[in-house]
C-alpha cells in the first residue's frame, strides 16, 4: 500500500485499503465472478499487468482476497475473503451513485469497445434466452481508442453460459446489432432511450423477427429490472 494518512480514523484506514488507484476497479472485477489474473486484466484494460500484480498483493496482503494455486495446470485463483465481501455493498454503491449524478459526463475517451463487451457477458438476461444456442455479433463503429474506427465482437449464449469473441467463432449468427460505440454505451448504462436510438438510427438490428424483438430483454436494453437485479455492467450486486 501507499503511505497512509496517518490518523486512527476508520474512514481513513478504509481509505488506505480501498482507494489506492485501480484497486476498485479490481474488486469489481472479483465481485462480478472473475478468478484467474487475465479474467481481472480484461476488465482493467489500461493497467499494466506489473501493477495488477503489485495491486493483487496488496489486497492479499491486507486480507481482502486470497490466492490459491489452481487444482489443475499453473497459476492461481483468486477469491475474496469474507473481509473482500463486506466490500460488496460499498462498491455497488460506488457503481450506482455514479449512474444517478455522473451520467451526462461520459467522455469521448472514457468509452472503450472492449471493455463494453467484457462487462456485458455478466449483465445478460439468461432466464429471457431460448434453451437453444444464440449467436449475437455486435458491429460497433466510432470506436475512441487506437487506430481502429470499426471493430465487430460476438456473444455466444448456450446452458446458461455467456462467451464473448473477440474473433469470429464461426457460428451462424441470428442477431446484428449494428451500433454507434457512444450510442450503444449510453444505451447499455441506461443513460439514454434504446427507442429514440433505434428511431434515429445509431442502433440497429437484423434477425429473425422474434429474436428481434426479445433482444432488449435479453440485454436488459430498456433497464428492465436490471439495477434491482445487480447485473448492469459495472454494477456488481452478488449473482445467483
Amino acid at each position: 500500500m501507499g503511505k497512509g494518512y496517518g490518523q486512527y480514523c476508520p474512514i481513513s484506514r478504509a481509505a488506505e485499503v480501498v482507494c489506492e488507484r485501480w484497486t476498485p476497479l479490481i474488486l469489481r472485477e472479483l465481485m462480478s465472478g472473475s478468478r484467474h489474473f487475465n479474467e481481472i486484466s480484461y476488465g482493467v484494460p489500461l493497467m499494466s499487468r506489473a501493477l495488477l500484480i503489485k495491486r493483487l498483493k496488496e489486497l492479499e496482503l491486507a486480507g481482502i482476497i486470497t490466492r490459491q494455486e489452481k487444482a489443475v495446470g499453473q497459476g492461481s485463483v483468486y477469491l475474496l475473503t469474507p473481509a473482500g465481501e463486506a466490500l460488496r455493498p460499498l462498491i455497488d454503491q460506488m457503481g450506482i451513485w455514479a449512474t444517478q449524478w455522473t451520467r451526462d459526463r461520459l467522455l469521448p475517451d472514457e468509452l472503450d469497445d472492449q471493455l463494453l463487451m467484457w462487462a456485458m457477458r455478466r449483465s445478460v438476461n439468461l432466464k429471457a434466452f431460448p434453451s437453444a444456442k444464440v449467436v449475437l455479433q455486435f458491429d460497433l463503429r466510432g470506436l475512441t481508442r487506437g487506430k481502429q474506427k470499426e471493430r465487430s465482437y460476438w456473444m455466444v449464449v448456450e446452458s446458461e453460459r455467456v462467451d464473448v469473441c473477440f474473433q469470429d467463432p464461426g457460428f451462424e449468427v441470428d442477431v446484428v446489432i449494428a451500433a454507434d460505440l457512444s450510442a450503444f454505451t449510453h444505451v447499455v448504462m441506461g443513460y439514454e432511450s434504446l427507442d429514440q436510438a433505434l428511431k434515429v438510427g445509431s442502433i440497429t438490428f437484423e434477425g429473425p423477427s422474434d429474436y428481434v424483438q426479445q433482444l432488449p430483454t435479453w440485454l436488459y436494453l430498456r433497464g428492465e429490472g436490471r439495477y434491482a437485479s445487480g447485473l448492469a455492467p459495472f454494477v456488481v450486486g452478488k449473482m445467483a
